[in-house]
């Protein structure tokens, strides 16, 4: 293997003598084997098997924060505070790295991402103060950064045409079946090893990411294409991409609301670590199956009516799942409801953004995704200070209602017309790049 190669380079940027020949093994078993993976949809299977790590080891935060709390002695507004550092962390800079992966090849951001991910997230419970922890959760959301805007444009391929709502739907369920297990996984974890034990969930998925940087095709034809300059970027935010972003943000803030304060609820009312958990997967089961119907809804429906109906749904679907008892039947059937009408905004966003930049389309995805979480993350610093006067479930109840204002956005004559033909109705010019 040549040392100018692409993979050498990413190995070497490891720092680990381990990898090199680890890869170069693979690489010799897996020879004429990972031709699916080169196919449109082998591209998106395996992305997503990327993004279903990635965002597992992101949720293990949410349900070990009880316990995090004691340990440290943190506060409500404190425990706030860590969820939007690695969501900030996690969303802030994906339009940056967005345009770096437009520029170069969105592989290596695809592999590192979730390695970053993995093994940061994988140190929480080492950490031995709040500073540490914040320093680690940083790191494992910049991973996240990394791979979320280059993630979205290489499965769904909106060049390719009809379809990439399909594919983004892939993309998205990934991500949302590990959000699902990530929870209980970290649960589990820590009931055996204990949360100073939990830096042994790494090992699995740097194995995984290091068979799937052999197996993905490269993308050199696509780094060739210069991005949008940064002045066509913010000709699209003045217009309908700017409306995306503020449905994204607010529907964000309306997710984190309930990831944030729903187990600190559970156990202020008394109920166990694995209860709390327990609603968060209900909350993310349905994430994953609002992923699949978001996709599928993308492909044949105007989007701005997917946007008013499934904000309109949203709002009664947080408030029961709030407030019914969470382990009860009906309680987890309002947290499935509630996770499947926010995340299938998702598919129809990113499609959106990434046609009103055909040429910058990681950016795109970065705008919406990264840029808008961020901004929608640290509207929960708020909530938790109100955690602090009114209880964690009273601070989440009087949030909620806020996702009525996204139902307003999409309202907005900017998006009429927002469909299948969206690439020709709301296109932005990018001429002067």
């Amino acid at each position: 293997m040549r040392e100018t190669d692409p993979r050498m380079a990413f190995t070497k940027g490891i720092g680990s003598p381990i990898f090199p020949p680890m890869i170069e093994a693979i690489e010799e078993r897996t020879e004429g084997r990972g031709r699916f993976l080169r196919t449109t949809t082998g591209v998106a299977v395996a992305v997503a098997l990327a993004h279903g790590l990635n965002d597992a080891y992101a949720a293990f935060l949410h349900p070990l924060l009880p316990r995090i709390m004691d340990r440290l002695g943190l506060s409500i507004a404190l425990a706030a505070v860590l969820t939007t550092t690695l969501s900030l962390a996690a969303s802030l800079l994906q339009p940056v790295m967005g345009y770096l992966s437009d520029r170069y090849d969105r592989r290596l951001f695809i592999i590192a991402g979730p390695l970053f991910s993995c093994v940061f997230m994988s140190l929480i419970g080492v950490a031995p103060s709040f500073g540490v922890l914040a320093i680690l959760l940083a790191l494992g959301g910049l991973g996240s950064a990394a791979f979320h805007p280059p993630g979205a444009s290489m499965a769904a391929r909106v060049a390719e045409g009809k379809g990439s709502g399909l594919r983004l739907s892939l993309f998205s369920f990934g991500g949302s079946a590990g959000y699902a297990l990530g929870p209980l996984l970290a649960v589990g974890i820590v009931s055996l090893v204990g949360l100073e034990g939990l830096w042994v969930a790494m090992i699995p998925p740097v194995l995984v990411l290091c068979l799937l940087y052999v197996l993905l095709p490269g993308d050199r034809e696509h780094a060739a294409a210069a991005p949008p300059s940064p002045r066509a970027v913010m000709a699209a935010l003045a217009g309908p991409l700017g409306l995306l972003f503020g449905i994204s943000a607010i529907s964000t803030f309306v997710q984190r609301v309930f990831q944030t304060m729903q187990p600190i609820a559970v156990a202020a009312a008394g109920g166990s670590e694995a209860l709390g958990a327990l609603s968060l997967s209900a909350y993310f089961v349905g994430q994953a199956a609002g992923s699949l119907a978001g996709g599928w809804l993308t492909d044949r429906m105007d989007r701005r009516r997917i946007f008013v109906m499934l904000t309109l749904i949203s709002l009664p679907a947080h408030l029961l799942a709030l407030w019914l008892p969470p382990g009860s039947a009906f309680g987890l059937l309002a947290a499935v409801l509630a996770g499947c009408a926010t995340m299938a905004l998702l598919p129809p966003i990113v499609i959106s953004a990434q046609e009103m930049l055909p040429f910058g389309t990681a950016v795109g995805s970065g705008i919406v995704m990264g840029a808008a979480w961020a901004a929608g993350s640290l509207g929960v610093l708020g909530t938790g200070v109100l955690g602090d006067l009114v209880g964690a479930r009273g601070a989440a109840l009087l949030s909620t209602p806020v996702i009525l204002a996204a139902t307003a956005l999409a309202l907005r004559p900017a998006l009429k017309g927002l469909g299948n033909s969206a690439a020709d109705a709301a296109a932005v010019s990018i001429e002067g790049r």
